[in-house]
C-alpha cells in the first residue's frame, strides 16, 4: 500500500514538473470563445529540451527493431538500415517518422533547443535526398503496396506538413528531400481509398477515420484539392450515417485510438460547423452533457509494448477531445482532455523503450491541440 502512495506521488509530481499551467493558473478565455475551453497544459522550453532528447537518442538506433517487410525472396532480406536508410529507428518504420516530425515541431516551437545543433545535423543525415530515393525503391517493390498502409502514411503527411510550414532553410531543403515519397504516399492514397468499401474501424494502426484526418491536414495545409475532396467524399460515405458510437465499450485492451472519437476528429474536419454539431449529437449525444466523464486508460506494465498502448490511447483521446472542445457548447471537454494528458504524461520518460520510442510524439500533438 505504501509502495503504491509513493508512486503516485511521485507520479504527480513529476507530471507537474514536466508540464505546467501558465503562471500556475488558468488562462483567461479568449474574447468570444467558450469560457470552458480556455484552460489547458502548456509545454515550455524546458519541457521540449527533454522530450527532444528521446527521438534524437532513437533516430539513429537500428536495434531492436520490429520489421514490416514481405519478403518475396531470399535476397530481400535486408538489415533495417539498409532497407530503410531514412527511417530506421526508434523500432519500427512508422515511429522513426513521427519522431522525426516531433523533432521538426519542437525546433518550429523552440527556436532555442538545447541540442537544436545535433537535432539538425540528424535531421539533414536522415532526411537525404539519397536515403529518400531509398525509400521510394522500398515502396515501389510489387509486395509492399501496403506497407505502412494507413498509419505510417499519415504519419508521413503529417512530417511534410510540418515542414512545409516551417520558415526554415533547412525545413525547405528536407521537404524538397522528402518529396518523391511524399508524392508517393500521397498518389498511393488517393489510389486506396476508392477500393476501401468498408472503413476499418479498430483502436490502432489500420484507424480509417486517424489516416484520413491526417491526409485531410496535409492536402488543406499543401492545396491538394483533389486528396482534400476526395477525404471528404470518403468520409461522408463512410461515416456520415453513423448514430450513437458505443463509447463504453472503449477502450480495447491495445488500444492507442479511440474509434469513436478519431471519427469525431475526422468529421470535424470535413463538415461545416453547424452540420458538424447536427452529426455530433447523434453520433455522441452524451459529449454535450456538461458532467460527461471519461476515465483515462490505464497501464499496470509498461514494459508490456502492447499494453502501453493505453497511454498512447490517453493522448489520443486528449487531442480529439481538445478539437471537439473548440465548438461552442463543449468546452467542459477541455478538463477531460487535461485529465486524460495528465494520466500519461509521466509514462513519456519513464525509462521504458517499450513507451518512449513512441510516446512523445503523441503527447507532443496532443499538446498542440491543447495550445490551439
Amino acid at each position: 500500500m505504501k509502495s503504491n502512495f509513493f508512486i503516485a506521488v511521485f507520479a504527480a509530481v513529476f507530471s507537474i514538473g514536466l508540464f505546467s499551467f501558465p503562471g500556475g493558473k488558468e488562462a483567461k478565455p479568449l474574447a468570444g470563445s467558450d469560457p470552458a475551453a480556455a484552460a489547458g497544459i502548456v509545454l515550455t522550453l524546458e519541457q521540449a529540451d527533454r522530450l527532444a532528447q528521446l527521438p534524437l537518442r532513437c533516430m539513429q538506433q537500428e536495434f531492436p527493431n520490429k520489421p514490416g517487410e514481405t519478403l518475396a525472396a531470399p535476397e530481400d532480406i535486408g538489415s533495417p538500415r539498409g532497407l530503410h536508410p531514412a527511417f530506421y529507428g526508434c523500432f519500427d518504420w512508422h515511429s522513426a517518422v513521427h519522431g522525426h516530425w516531433l523533432l521538426v515541431r519542437l525546433l518550429k516551437r523552440f527556436p532555442g533547443l538545447k541540442e537544436a545543433g545535433p537535432i539538425r545535423r540528424k535531421l539533414a543525415e536522415n532526411i537525404a535526398p539519397e536515403n529518400i530515393l531509398a525509400e521510394v525503391r522500398y515502396f515501389e517493390r510489387s509486395e509492399e503496396t501496403s506497407f505502412e498502409r494507413t498509419y505510417g502514411w499519415a504519419w508521413l503527411l503529417k512530417l511534410a506538413e510540418e515542414l512545409r510550414g516551417f520558415d526554415d532553410p533547412l525545413a525547405r531543403q528536407l521537404e524538397g528531400s522528402l518529396r518523391p515519397l511524399t508524392g508517393l504516399v500521397a498518389r498511393r492514397l488517393r489510389e486506396f481509398l476508392p477500393k476501401l468499401v468498408y472503413p476499418v474501424r479498430v483502436g490502432e494502426h489500420a484507424n480509417t477515420a486517424f489516416g484520413l484526418a491526417f491526409a485531410w491536414d496535409y492536402a488543406a495545409a499543401g492545396g491538394d484539392m483533389e486528396l482534400k475532396g476526395l477525404v471528404e467524399k470518403r468520409a461522408r460515405e463512410f461515416f456520415l450515417s453513423d448514430r450513437g458510437c458505443p463509447l463504453s465499450w472503449e477502450p480495447s485492451g491495445f488500444d492507442f485510438f479511440s474509434p469513436c472519437l478519431e471519427e469525431a476528429d475526422l468529421m470535424r474536419r470535413v463538415l461545416p460547423e453547424r452540420e458538424f454539431a447536427a452529426w455530433l449529437r447523434r453520433f455522441l449525444p452524451q459529449l454535450s452533457d456538461k458532467k460527461f466523464q471519461l476515465a483515462p486508460g490505464v497501464v499496470l506494465d509498461r514494459k508490456d509494448g502492447k499494453l502501453v498502448h493505453l497511454d498512447g490511447l490517453n493522448f489520443s483521446r486528449a487531442w480529439c477531445l481538445y478539437g471537439i472542445a473548440s465548438l461552442k457548447g463543449y468546452g467542459h471537454l477541455r478538463a477531460v482532455a487535461d485529465a486524460h494528458l495528465r494520466r500519461s504524461l509521466p509514462a513519456v520518460t519513464g525509462g521504458n523503450y517499450e513507451g518512449e520510442h513512441w510516446l512523445a510524439s503523441f503527447a507532443v500533438y496532443a499538446l498542440s491541440c491543447s495550445s490551439k
